[in-house]
């Protein structure tokens, strides 16, 4: 396996090794890409650094895309995800030599100096992560009075131990004796008999959310132990009281009344019924049977794989059942294997956002609507259209179905999000196949209006999946297990529906009167889904001006003014994944390439090109460009859950830069120039 031309190594999808995994362009670079690289007649030096580096970016994007018409970049996450692996083989008796030196060579790698490992690039410490990681290192020989493993050992005691880590760090731990399973909190799988109307049923919770918790409810029935391998008391702050007391909160809150509903729980596992326990493990066995995708997995991302997996080893499925089988080798393609042995594991891949992404980059940066390559992307994007019915159906009986998802395989979880931008790319190409390309947009049309929540707004995943209670539970402290409407999501559907000629649509004005009502005092939109502010905004303007809202708005002036105040010295933009809990850092970052797109997008579709802001953003995306087209940005700018789960998406520092070159040399796209 070869190293990407982003520095990271190459990702193998379950269909062919992506694009992605070689060094050299396959169609020529820059010169294939079909575009002129030069900017209009007239055109400033600053336009034409622009059209330079379009081009140059055009022609690396284009080299990148797989044969079927598909691209994907490497979703890097943090070393959970490795270490967790790891702990999975060890349970199951399938850990092998060779994954455990490659996944030790890349958590050794990712250390901080203090001892401990970040969630994110340029981070704080984290506690779970570091013990997990701690944990995957002895896994893979590391003695504990080795130098880096004592730093991370003390760093863990002085922030809490174990005992402070997160709940899911602990079942992990208890899995093998290191924690006691009654000293978590308890998940009954009674809980999947709850019907869809009563409070904390599992639809309540986000899909990623039910998914994981239907397994762990059987783990933690079931409670197994094997042997620890070597014990881990230097994770204590005392060995002999590993799990300190903590009082309670006071009855007449949410937390106090979750924790005492949590010891009667621990009560009834003691007292449960047999025949009513088996009946619901087996209930939530077929539920989880019944959600795996055709390539083994489980809602495309890794971490309900993993608990599936040891759930049903726990119900009696042998390692070469068919089920067990494909799981086991879906968590395999997760795997990124690169030049110098390492290996780190995706949280899940990104394939139809990528591609889609890509689409939009490429036509707005000039090329042809007909050219091979954005007619092959959407061949392949219309392949990927689910049309059958998912969990989101919970909330919309009825509702026809017509959706994208964001992975290779996850057609119960199509997203809203995912749609309407696999939309918009088909509204820009010109496909030899024009009456499917209408058909498949009709459909992705009608299920996304269908999942419009009751505000106004959009989710990604559910509609109206709004209830608080979930995250009021103690077993919910890994991030966020809701889904609720969204600015960010909003945005693109809001896009999305005024080229399709739905702007004045009711549906469509109830979002945009969301979104003007979201919108900050500063003049900003919260991003659920990228880092952070810079994002929400980034994904709204375009949104509101393509909906026919003109530049005036005093909601878009607000906005525009408040891209100016952020804007670093260097002319690039960037935000901090710390804004999410500390208002000191809204807007506040080192420069990256995505994020200064993201600024650049708003400030264009706000009718910003010709001002300064604009100009300083374009010459810092011109000047820090690289020699093959790309930018380096190794600060995590997706969000998985704010502050607690973060993303580096390794196309993003190469779609929307391109996607803003784009639009500032040959204009903005609206609804009147779809193709």
């Amino acid at each position: 396996m070869t190293a990407t031309t982003d520095g990271s190594a190459g990702a193998v999808g379950p269909r062919a090794a992506a694009a992605s995994t070689t060094n050299e362009p396959r169609g020529g670079g820059a010169a294939a890409s079909g575009l002129g690289g030069t900017a209009p007649p007239g055109a400033s030096g600053l336009d034409e650094a622009a059209a330079r580096a379009a081009e140059r970016a055009a022609g690396h994007l284009l080299a990148r895309q797989d044969p079927e018409g598909w691209w994907k970049g490497d979703l890097e996450t943090n070393v959970t995800m490795d270490a967790e692996d790891l702990l999975l083989r060890q349970f199951l008796g399938i850990l092998d030599a060779d994954t455990t030196h490659a996944a030790a060579l890349h958590i050794r790698r990712e250390q901080r100096e203090d001892g401990a490992w970040a969630t994110f690039y340029g981070g704080p410490g984290d506690l779970s992560a570091t013990v997990e990681a701690y944990v995957a290192l002895r896994l893979a020989g590391d003695p504990p009075e080795a130098p880096h493993m004592a730093r991370a050992s003390a760093w863990a005691r002085a922030a809490g131990g174990i005992a402070s880590a997160r709940v899911f760090t602990r079942i992990w731990l208890a899995l093998f004796g290191w924690w006691r399973w009654e000293d978590l909190p308890e998940l009954p799988p009674e809980l999947v008999f709850l019907p869809k109307w009563f409070p904390l049923n599992i639809y309540d919770f986000g899909c990623w959310a039910r998914q994981t918790i239907v397994p762990l409810t059987v783990v933690s029935a079931k409670r197994p132990v094997r042997p620890a391998p070597f014990p881990l008391d230097e994770l204590h702050t005392d060995p002999d009281l590993p799990a300190p007391p903590r009082p309670l909160a006071p009855a007449t809150g949410w937390d106090g009344l979750f924790q005492r509903l949590d010891k009667a729980l621990h009560v009834y596992h003691r007292v449960a019924p047999r025949a009513l326990r088996r009946t619901a493990m087996n209930q939530a066995a077929r539920w989880i049977i019944e959600r795996q995708e055709n390539d083994g997995c489980w809602g495309g991302i890794q971490p309900p794989a993993v608990y599936s997996v040891i759930a049903l080893h726990l119900l009696g499925y042998d390692l070469q059942h068919p089920v067990m089988r494909a799981g086991l080798a879906s968590l395999d393609r997760f795997a990124v294997w690169r030049e110098d042995g390492s290996r780190m594991v995706e949280a899940c891949q990104s394939p139809v956002w990528d591609t889609c992404l890509a689409t939009i980059a490429l036509a707005d940066a000039g090329l042809e609507p007909d050219h091979p390559a954005l007619v092959k992307a959407v061949d392949w994007m219309l392949d990927e259209e689910i049309t059958r019915t998912g969990d989101w159906a919970v909330r919309r009986p009825g509702l026809p179905p017509g959706g994208w998802a964001f992975e290779f395989h996850n057609d119960n979880y199509p997203d809203i999000d995912d749609t309407a931008e696999v939309l918009l790319a088909f509204r820009r190409v010109r496909h030899p196949d024009p009456v499917r390309l209408e058909a498949a947009v009709a459909r992705g049309a009608r299920w996304t209006l269908g999942m419009q929540s009751k505000g106004g707004a959009w989710g990604a995943f559910d509609a109206d999946n709004t209830s608080a209670l979930p995250n009021k539970l103690p077993f919910c402290d890994f991030g966020e297990v809701i889904d609720p409407p969204s600015a960010d999501v909003t945005a693109h559907v809001v896009e999305m529906l005024a080229f399709e000629g739905l702007a004045q649509d009711p549906r469509t004005r109830r979002g945009i009167e969301w979104l003007l009502a979201a919108q900050e005092p500063n003049g900003a939109w919260f991003g659920r889904w990228g880092v952070n502010h810079v994002y929400g905004t980034g994904s709204v303007l375009p949104a509101l001006t393509a909906a026919g809202l003109p530049v005036s708005h005093p909601a878009i002036r607000r906005s525009v003014r408040w891209l100016g105040s952020v804007q670093n010295e260097d002319g690039g933009w960037g935000e901090d994944l710390r804004s999410y809990h500390d208002e000191e850092w809204i807007g506040r970052g080192a420069s990256t390439a995505s994020q200064t797109a993201w600024a650049l997008i708003a400030l264009l579709a706000a009718g910003e090109r010709d001002s300064e802001p604009v100009r300083r953003g374009v010459a810092w995306l011109a000047e820090t460009q690289r020699e093959d087209g790309t930018w380096d940005e190794p600060y995590f700018t997706g969000t998985g859950f704010p502050w607690d789960f973060s993303i580096n998406y390794h196309l993003y520092r190469l779609v929307f830069p391109l996607t803003a070159l784009g639009r500032y040399v040959y204009g903005e796209p609206s609804p009147g120039k779809a193709r």
